[in-house]
């Protein structure tokens, strides 16, 4: 395993770690020049924040600042009631393997949907194994642009606890049986062409993690770090900074670069209630050293 503690120079943010400072939303432009400032040298921005400053404003501030990606968040949610929702879904994540590709990032991250409404409060329907479905012929379609402009596609499992709004497959071993029906080759142009993104936060509790990440091997193309807190407060946005709950971080970590991942480890923190109360420089910093301590 990678010795983290001297440097943080395979430290990548999740820019959503930094959405908000001290309560206030904080533009893309100024958390990348903020990266920059503190020795941070990748990034994995979310569309959204891409799009308040611009795809091409952003492309170009990445370059200028020297910064790698190490993701791109997301593509996906899939699921929808009828042929013209499905179809949407597909044109919006084709969108995003472009965006992905104009900032040369390493893969698109797949949050692939569960049951159409949960998010906006109401599920218009129960059936969990129908949105399943629709997840599996979505990625199927969307592996097949991916592959023809060289961008690998990374599911995330995301825990049960949002199977409902967020991604009906919550478990690694979903997303790799997922990847080992709709890519059994494992490679298109030379890399992966299917893999997925572990988050220690959706993945920890799992009691089959170890053997899955064995059984993932060179399909893990993404590594996301932060920890659960006791007790949680908020199911989405009450992540801990490494080292202050109950992830054994670094012994994933070690089980993850067994497999041969030599890439970022991304801090991924939603914190309404603490981290992003904070300046923006504290909690980089904080990042930094709790990478060499606790990831």
């Amino acid at each position: 395993m990678r010795d983290f503690s001297t440097d943080h120079h395979w430290l990548s943010l999740n820019t959503a770690t930094v959405r908000k400072s001290e309560g206030v939303e904080q533009p893309l432009s100024v958390i990348l020049d903020a990266c920059a400032r503190h020795g941070i040298r990748a990034i994995s921005p979310w569309r959204d924040q891409v799009h308040a400053v611009g795809l091409d404003k952003i492309a170009a501030q990445v370059k200028a600042l020297g910064l790698q990606l190490s993701g791109y968040c997301r593509g996906g949610f899939y699921p929808a009631l009828d042929t013209k929702g499905l179809q949407d879904a597909l044109i919006d994540t084709r969108r995003a393997i472009d965006e992905a590709k104009t900032l040369n990032a390493p893969c698109l991250v797949m949050v692939v949907g569960a049951l159409p409404g949960a998010l906006q409060g109401k599920a218009l329907h129960k059936d969990i194994a129908l949105s399943r479905a629709q997840v599996r012929d979505g990625i199927a379609a969307s592996l097949e642009y991916a592959n023809s402009v060289g961008m690998p596609l990374a599911i995330e499992p995301l825990h049960p606890m949002q199977a409902a709004e967020r991604a009906c497959v919550n478990t690694l071993e979903h997303a790799l049986d997922l990847c080992d029906e709709l890519d059994p080759a494992q490679t298109a142009n030379g890399h992966v062409s299917l893999g997925v993104a572990l988050d220690v936060y959706h993945t920890w509790w799992d009691p089959k993690l170890y053997g899955q990440i064995a059984r993932a091997g060179k399909r893990i193309l993404a590594f996301h770090a932060c920890d659960w807190l006791t007790p949680t407060t908020d199911l989405l946005n009450d992540r801990g900074m490494m080292g202050d709950g109950v992830i054994e971080i670094p012994k994933i970590r070690q089980a993850v670069e067994a497999q041969g991942f030599a890439g970022f480890s991304e801090v991924e923190i939603f914190s309404s209630a603490n981290w992003w109360k904070r300046s923006m420089d504290e909690v980089l910093q904080t990042c930094i050293e709790r990478h060499k301590t606790a990831v």
